[in-house]
């Protein structure tokens, strides 16, 4: 199994490229399966989730190729199959999102349960709910879902979602565009991967209004054609940078980022004493300034605190002066994290969904294990500020979510290596 080796290493300092995001990478690739002509995707990262969707994807019969470096073409003349491998499947949750475009196009889509990070039990309900509102008939079996029209297509309808689901709303929107009439997406959520999922499908001929507001308007047209696409910089990716920064009091300029994606964490950043220089696709974060001090968080939906960046920001604050709260208020079980950074030396007490961090922690590297995507990203921030050095296990969960993540901390000079043992 490999893993990454961290030690302690001095403030970052440099610049740093941001990545296309992959929580809008992997809708847009499902939706090319909405169009027989070709669609070609840019900013595509690397990731093993895009690697994983790309095999779902050519699994039914979409004609994938790389024609350059981080550029995808899609192609899906005929779709060969609507039933998803369950062991694709089961490797990424987000292998859901092809079936509201399977339902759309071929009338029947057949998901294995999904997998993914294991943190917390993110029901599909509301995805399920949403698809039998426009006319899908569900049946629920041990191993798999089924959703099919039964040959008398989708129709447009109200749906209101008990939450902002980014999914749920994700594949109703994927359904509705090709469904008889017009269909609302109440209580939609507002997150900017929601925005550049509506661009992309109306390039393609859809016709989406209000995405990014709560209410989105679909009105369903007949036939999708291929487009080109430029996927949004990566705002998990953007925020985690920003820590690392912070957390070595480094002075680091982020390129290729949309600060308007950033605003809970750039205040959130100051209200800790860190000086943030915000430009029109890019920011400087210098915390080396001057002292830093504690403050709370509470994890909401967009255009709240994002929940992905709750564990990398409760790292840093073990490291600040004074006590800190932590409120999660998406996921249930998003703490898994707290053990492994206590046995760094981190003081941390959680109770339900509550944390309270003491900081001013003297972390100390030694083994430990990425339990979930960001997880592993918080433990990596502990590991640049601890003293000797930190081994970071299952960092399998890592790369399915960052680009080129060694190179780009080593170029800030991060002291951190992958070995395989």
């Amino acid at each position: 199994m490999a893993k990454y080796i961290v030690e302690q290493s001095g403030p970052l300092r440099g610049e740093v490229v941001i990545s296309g995001a992959k929580n809008a990478v992997l809708p847009l690739m499902a939706a090319a399966l909405l169009a027989e002509d070709e669609c070609v995707i840019k900013d595509v990262p690397m990731l093993r989730d895009v690697t994983f969707m790309k095999e779902i994807l050519t699994s039914l019969g979409s004609e994938v190729v790389e024609l350059e470096d981080n550029v995808l073409s899609i192609t899906t003349k005929d779709v060969i199959s609507t039933e998803a491998q369950f062991e694709l499947v089961n490797k990424m949750r987000a292998s859901i999102l092809v079936m509201g475009p399977l339902l759309a196009r071929k009338g029947v889509a057949r998901i294995p349960h999904p997998g993914g990070c294991a943190i917390g039990a993110r029901p599909i309900d509301l995805h399920l709910k949403g698809l039998e509102a426009l006319g899908a008939v569900i049946t629920y079996k041990e191993d798999y879902i089924e959703a099919a029209t039964g040959g008398q297509g989708l129709i447009g309808d109200t749906i209101y979602l008990d939450f902002p689901s980014v999914g749920a709303t994700e594949n109703i929107m994927m359904a509705a565009v090709l469904a008889e009439g017009i269909t609302y997406i109440e209580n939609a959520a507002e997150e900017p991967e929601i925005v550049d999922l509506a661009n992309f499908l109306n390039k393609m001929g859809a016709k989406i209004k209000g995405a990014g507001t709560d209410t989105i308007k679909i009105e369903g047209v007949d036939k999708l054609n291929g487009a080109q696409h430029t996927v949004i910089p990566d705002r998990i990716e953007t925020g985690t940078f920003m820590l690392a920064a912070a957390i070595t009091k480094g002075a680091v300029h982020i390129v290729n980022a949309v600060p308007d994606h950033v605003k809970p964490i750039i205040a959130k950043l100051r209200e800790c004493g860190v000086r943030i220089e915000v430009g029109d696709d890019d920011l400087i974060v210098r915390a080396d300034l001057g002292p830093q001090s504690s403050t709370d968080i509470k994890t909401l939906p967009y255009p709240g605190f994002p929940t992905d960046i709750q564990s990398p920001f409760m790292a840093y604050l073990t490291t600040v002066e004074g006590s800190s709260t932590v409120i999660e208020t998406v996921f249930e079980n998003r703490f898994m994290h707290v053990a492994q950074l206590n046995k760094m030396g981190a003081a941390i007490e959680t109770a339900g969904n509550k944390a309270i961090i003491r900081g001013d922690a003297r972390l100390r590297g030694c083994q430990v294990m990425a339990t979930d995507l960001r997880a592993g990203a918080a433990l990596v921030l502990a590991g640049l500020v601890a003293e000797g050095t930190t081994e970071i296990s299952e960092i399998f969960h890592i790369e399915r979510g960052y680009e080129k993540f060694i190179e780009k901390f080593t170029s800030l000079g991060a002291k951190i290596k992958r070995i395989d043992d």
